[in-house]
């Protein structure tokens, strides 16, 4: 089981995979210095043997890596966790970013960065998951077949559970919470990933296909996500 640590006192526990060990040993110390709790791993396998033994906050994710790449190791960990999940490449292209957005990254970062730069979009990361736990009024959303859990951040349609990514469950929460409430691109961007965050509306695109894939019987004529065309989109009941 993967699983992420709410609790606001505890330390917060971050696994750094790379394979440049001279960029691990600096975000290991930079983090260590702001009281968080680090483990590293070298290559791809290593990085899937710790996820599944233990649990983590934030994992930060080089895309090629030995063994097996970022994006396969992103893909594995997303078959059983919303854990968030940042990738670092040293690619600028386009397509690379998106392509780990495919996998189900959260976030990206382009190398070379700047520390300061990793901590901050680590901080955020971490503050926006933990901040879901503390303040639903509902505690399970549902509609027809469809129904969510705001306590464990589950999606079930018939019964069925769904594995949701964490940006997937967060877009999906939204939407319901505001039912027939069109949401333009840049909005769904700013509330779900934070006007801090440096990608583009695509991103909401690609995370909106993706959650119609697991939750509608056929994506391409959705039932329940709606586009509103030169708008954005929408939950319809």
């Amino acid at each position: 089981m993967f699983n992420v640590e709410s609790e606001g006192n505890m330390a917060k526990k971050v696994l750094v995979v790379d394979d440049e060990k001279l960029i691990v040993k600096g975000i290991r110390f930079s983090l260590e210095q702001d009281g968080m709790e680090v483990d590293c791993a070298y290559d791809g396998e290593e990085a899937l043997s710790l996820a599944s033994s233990n649990q983590y906050d934030v994992i930060l994710l080089d895309v090629m890596l030995p063994k097996l790449t970022g994006f396969e190791v992103c893909q594995q960990i997303r078959e059983s966790s919303d854990v968030p999940i940042i990738m670092l490449t040293a690619k600028g292209e386009d397509m690379d970013k998106i392509l780990g957005l495919e996998y189900g990254a959260d976030d990206y970062i382009t190398k070379p960065f700047n520390i300061l730069e990793v901590k901050a979009r680590i901080r955020a990361i971490i503050r926006r998951s933990s901040s879901k736990t503390a303040k639903e009024p509902e505690k399970v959303l549902s509609f027809e077949s469809l129904r969510i859990d705001l306590d464990s951040r589950r999606g079930y349609i018939d019964d069925k559970e769904v594995n949701l990514t964490a940006k997937e469950f967060d877009l999906l929460e939204l939407l319901m919470l505001h039912p027939n409430k069109v949401y333009s691109r840049e909005e769904l961007l700013n509330t779900v990933w934070g006007y801090d965050y440096p990608g583009d509306v695509r991103t909401v695109d690609v995370h909106i296909r993706r959650l119609r894939e697991k939750i509608e019987t056929t994506p391409s004529a959705p039932k329940y996500i709606h586009t509103k065309w030169g708008v954005g989109y929408y939950f319809q009941r």
